[in-house]
């Protein structure tokens, strides 16, 4: 069973793991997530083990175990198949502007459904909407287009993003 605090175990060891990582030439970063896989297999080790004890008597010199074995197999792995790091430049030749056609088809049917939910709405409302938001009016100036007061223009373009918040919603 064991007896240990994972909470105060994290706050007294992770930094000085983690500093004698980054001191055998790891990167902080790597070193951090070194850290946090060796606290991921103390907590999830068996209780059965028969080395169980050992870590349960003293789970610090458990945790560096598994640290520094961690960073072995991390640096075997970057010997293998080292990490490439890419320019900016570089990656933004690769990338492709266009949208996928599954996102097309995607777009195409949201805008359908509100253009279909702005068609619902009554006229008033539906043109106080389009001069707000697609026009650029301001509210007053949507008032006075309409021959509405501010507040009345406001409540109708809130009436209609309401409307369509409900419709777009339903048909995603």
């Amino acid at each position: 069973m064991r007896r240990w605090n994972l909470d105060a175990l994290f706050r007294q060891s992770a930094k000085a793991i983690g500093y004698g990582l980054v001191r055998r030439g790891m990167s902080p970063d790597a070193a951090g997530d070194i850290v946090q896989d060796a606290f991921v297999r103390l907590m999830t080790a068996s209780t059965n083990d028969a080395q169980d004890t050992r870590q349960d008597d003293r789970p610090e010199g458990y945790l560096a175990v598994v640290a520094r074995n961690l960073a072995l197999d991390a640096a075997r792995r970057e010997r293998i198949a080292p990490f490439a790091s890419v320019p900016p430049e570089t990656l933004a030749i690769a990338v492709d502007p266009e949208p996928s056609s599954e996102r097309r088809l995607a777009d195409r049917q949201r805008l359908a459904l509100a253009v279909s939910a702005l068609d619902e709405l009554p006229e008033r409302t539906r043109r106080a909407f389009e001069l707000n938001r697609l026009e650029g009016l301001t509210l007053a100036e949507v008032g006075r287009e309409l021959e509405l007061s501010t507040s009345r223009a406001g409540a109708l373009v809130k009436e209609a993003y309401a409307h369509l918040r409900r419709r777009t919603s339903a048909g995603a």
